[in-house]
């Protein structure tokens, strides 16, 4: 490893590739093998604001020989928080996007290198990144309280690199021309607040030009960013980036652009209206005398339009005019029955006049896009703008009207980050952001909990200091297994990220933005990659469940909050029990909580919701908390009671013939599959046995024909007949599931057999734990005692590199250094109970480009997600189903019936 050690180049702007030398030469020092380039002492290096601020102090060039042409650079004293931000400064809104960089925190073993280099697994996917990963964040302020925005930046230290830069805690003084980019109005207004307050230099870009780069991000890189809304429905709608262009888009500020986008840097505006947002708020505040644009969007969601619009029905003595399409409910002129009627404006209540005013601009808005969307033959429009910001109603009408006027031929579509499109795409005008080439399995958004509390009002990013966020949490969350934690809003000058408002004490009726889609951090993942076995990955679908139903999410979020008191249980015992871990543990349930309130409230805040995704909200809801791994010591004593009677158990397997053999193997899995802490029969049972105990009898309850039962035809395609026998697998992806007996007693003797056969084998288990999951950390350890009593094992883990490190006494004798198929680990790339093989790692990636056959074992992988899922190789899913409704819903049978999926490659 070459390091790169203490002070920068003085005068040095750049690394650039190929450059000249320079004098002073660097020293190089070699010392125990290991390079280290010492650089000469100088003041820090000169840096422009609008360029990556990094901290070279102790930078290592990670990399071994394979990949020596492009290493990877890991900056270990890099602030975690800040390199770039970006401010679009509206009228009303500030609307803030900054990036936090993060460690690379995986571990480069000898393990992990020899898996890589058989896998061929190289950072080449990460070249173009100036980053090993990090975050976006979106964060609004209120434009008329800027000063709130400039503490904020100076408190988090954004605009100098972030809190813990050693670039702005040196002694040397700050750079005079540090620049942020920024868009809107404000961007020249603010000028010079902002160099007075924070000693940086606005550096101000096109509004239309932030404003397209925004869109065209979101749309490309944003799996469910586009969605339709329609009588209160969301959809989401997924958007081919190879099929994304042209479409208009239509801005709804204080007046309307319509601007039709052909590509990347590539739009005109076609045309546009001065009645818009203005328009509205301006009318609005003269006719009912609200004082914000939130008040008047609140009023409308009480109104009734009837007492103002002149109706057709009112022209027609009730009755449609259906013989042109017209129904009595129409609108036929807006503010039209004020004409006829002996009334002031004091008679007319300001709810009506709202929405009124509210149904006639949108209405106006919807024809005349959906006339320009004709006039140039675009199939898609997207709406945004500060005049939706979410509002249910607001969508609603607008979406009406492009269904009107187009006879349904056309649809409204939004944008879940709409406000931020134009601070996005300022982000983005940075030479060097590193966003261009990002694709959509390499953002994975979370959504944090809990935001400062301050003066009164909710606003600001969600808390980074643990401490806070657990005060924060206990002094305005309320606790419950019940879903009765308050919901989750984003009022104005809050920021949508798990800030949290009671329903509005005027009246029963929750703030006019209560539908608004909560934004999360998108994290940037550069490893992800989609799963190459996929038969369709634009058609995968993972989940099973449908939470659309709303009877299906209820019961789902009652599961949920059922197993909440174990779950806390289970993490606070695995720190210790200690009162730090038990006040952690009743934030994280609070916290929860308000999640599952949330959703309850509005299924389609986060985005497309299906179980794996609140499964996987759980996980990271833990995470946040500080339990990195709840089930920690249940795992390691239910390995070590399963590793002790492996010997026996693949003694018994050895005796036995080939067929029986690869059925008690099946039933084994099968079996085993019934120790999974996630579930709560399975919790149930721990209490009536031990763990051999529950496995014993649970295998003697296999009995067939299994409720999905197709083992005959894999045994056919494994064994084939007397006459003709196949070819083995060449390499077989084995996706575990639990600790203990599920993978020692049961997936570990089912590898085993695919060895013996000269089938490679590549064990695939989670990057991060998960219930009682077992995890690609663990694995190699489980492995390395299984292959103390087992030859098979130990000769494929030394091929695969798994023993590199182990030191292994062979009980059977045996000690030749016969060639073997290896036997490998690799991580998945997630820590959820289900998996979504649209983002797995680059390391499985790698390794399912030689495999033949897939086996996914459990219930999160085989049947919550992946059941319906078809792939371009052999495929078998095997589970124990230990929820009866799943069972009665996915199978139509009981609990702990048993699934065999066997689907031959097509």
């Amino acid at each position: 490893m070459a390091c790169l050690k203490e002070d920068p180049i003085p005068g040095s702007n750049d690394i650039k590739e190929d450059s000249e030398e320079t004098e002073p030469k660097d020293k190089v020092r070699e010392e125990g093998g290991v390079r280290e380039m010492v650089l000469p002492a100088g003041n820090s290096i000169h840096r422009s604001g609008s360029r990556p601020q990094l901290d070279l102090s102790g930078a290592a060039i990670q990399g071994n020989n394979f990949e020596e042409r492009h290493p990877t650079i890991l900056l270990p004293n890099q602030s975690d928080d800040i390199s770039h931000l970006a401010l679009d400064i509206g009228g009303s809104l500030i609307k803030l996007v900054y990036f936090s960089r993060h460690e690379d925190r995986s571990i480069d073993d000898k393990r992990k290198r020899s898996i890589k280099e058989r896998l061929g697994v190289t950072n080449g996917n990460r070249r173009s990144y100036p980053i090993l990963g990090g975050r976006l964040h979106f964060v609004k302020f209120e434009t008329s309280k800027i000063n709130e925005c400039l503490d904020f930046i100076n408190s988090k230290q954004l605009h100098r690199g972030g809190m813990d830069s050693r670039l702005w805690l040196s002694e040397a003084p700050p750079s005079d021309d540090v620049i942020i980019k920024a868009t809107g109005g404000g961007a020249h207004k603010f000028a010079d607040l902002f160099k007075e307050r924070l000693g940086v230099s606005i550096d101000k870009e096109d509004e239309m030009d932030c404003l397209v780069a925004g869109a065209n991000f979101l749309l490309k890189a944003i799996r469910h960013e586009a969605f339709t809304h329609m009588e209160g429905h969301k959809e989401f709608v997924q958007i081919d980036h190879n099929d994304l262009f042209p479409y208009l888009l239509v801005n709804i500020g204080s007046g309307v652009s319509m601007i039709k986008v052909d590509g990347d840097g590539k739009f005109q505006r076609v045309s546009g209206t001065n009645v818009g947002g203005g328009t509205y708020w301006g009318l609005g505040r003269l006719l009912t005398k609200c004082k914000s644009f939130d008040d008047l969007l609140e009023l409308s969601q009480r109104g009734d339009n009837r007492t103002i619009d002149m109706l057709v029905g009112d022209i027609y003595g009730g009755m449609d005019y259906s013989k042109i399409g017209l129904s009595a409910s129409t609108i036929a002129s807006s503010f039209g029955k004020t004409i006829s009627e002996n009334k002031e404006l004091e008679d007319y209540r300001p709810e009506d006049i709202s929405l009124s005013l509210l149904r006639m601009i949108s209405y106006n808005i919807g024809q005349i896009s959906y006339l320009n969307a004709l006039r140039f033959g675009l199939k898609r429009i997207f709406f945004g703008g500060f005049f939706i910001r979410g509002h249910a109603y607001t969508m609603d009408t607008i979406s009406f009207a492009v269904q009107f006027w187009s006879n349904g031929d056309a649809q409204a579509m939004f944008l879940r980050h709409e406000g931020f499109l134009g601070a996005l795409g300022a982000f983005m005008s940075y030479e060097k952001h590193g966003l261009d080439d990002l694709m959509v399995h390499q953002l994975v958004e979370r959504f944090p909990m809990g935001a400062p509390y301050i003066g009164g009002r909710i606003h600001g990013p969600p808390l980074g200091d643990l401490n806070e966020k657990i005060s924060w949490m206990e002094k305005f969350v309320q606790k419950g297994t019940e879903i009765t934690a308050p919901v989750p809003m984003a009022p104005s000058g809050t920021t949508g990220l798990g800030g949290f408002e009671v329903p509005s004490s005027k009246g029963d009726t929750l703030r006019s933005d209560a539908s608004a889609l909560n934004i999360g951090v998108l994290h940037l993942v550069p490893t992800l990659e989609v799963f190459p076995l996929l038969a369709d990955p634009k058609m995968y679908e993972p989940n099973t469940i449908d939470l659309a139903d709303p009877s299906e999410l209820e019961y789902w979020f009652t599961v949920l909050s059922e197993h909440l008191p174990d779950l806390v249980d289970k993490a606070v015992a695995s720190e210790g029990g200690t009162d730090d871990a038990k006040r952690r543990g009743d934030a994280f349930a609070r916290a929860f909580s308000a999640h599952l309130a949330r959703l309850m409230e509005e299924p389609a805040a986060y985005g497309k919701l299906g179980l794996a995704n609140l499964l996987e909200l759980r996980e990271e809801c833990l995470r946040e908390f500080h339990f990195v791994d709840a089930y920690r010591s249940i795992k390691q004593r239910e390995n070590e009671a399963s590793l002790a009677v492996l010997p026996d158990l693949l003694m018994e397997i050895d005796s036995m013939n080939e067929e029986t053999r690869l059925l008690t193997l099946i039933e084994g899995v099968l079996a085993a599959n019934i120790f999974d802490w996630g579930s709560r029969a399975c919790v149930d049972l721990y209490h009536k046995g031990t763990i051999i105990e529950i496995y014993r009898m649970s295998r003697k309850k296999m009995q067939r024909p299994w409720r999905v039962d197709d083992f005959d035809i894999f045994e056919e395609r494994m064994l084939g007949s007397e006459d003709k026998k196949p070819r083995p697998h060449k390499r077989a992806l084995l996706f575990v599931d639990n600790s203990g007996a599920d993978v020692i007693l049961g997936m570990l003797p089912l590898a085993r057999e695919l060895l013996r056969r000269g089938t490679e084998v590549v064990l695939v288990a989670n990057s991060l734990p998960a219930l009682n999951d077992v995890t690609a950390m663990e694995l190699p350890d489980i492995v390395a005692e299984a292959a103390k009593h087992c030859d098979i094992l130990r000769r494929a883990a030394e091929a695969g590199g798994l023993l590199v490190d182990a030191m292994v006494n062979i009980q059977d004798g045996s000690k030749d250094s016969l060639s073997s198929v290896p036997l490998m680990v690799v991580e998945n790339g997630c820590g959820s109970p289900c998996i979504d093989l649209r983002q797995v790692s680059s390391e499985l990636a790698a390794a399912a480009k030689e495999a033949d056959l897939i086996i996914l074992e459990g219930m999160g992988r085989a049947l919550h997600t992946n059941f319906n899922a078809r792939f371009k190789c052999d495929a078998l899913k095997l589970a124990m189903v230990k929820n009866q409704r799943l069972a009665e819903k996915l199978i139509k049978g009981n609990i702990y019936d048993c699934v065999c999926r066997y689907e031959p490659a097509p």
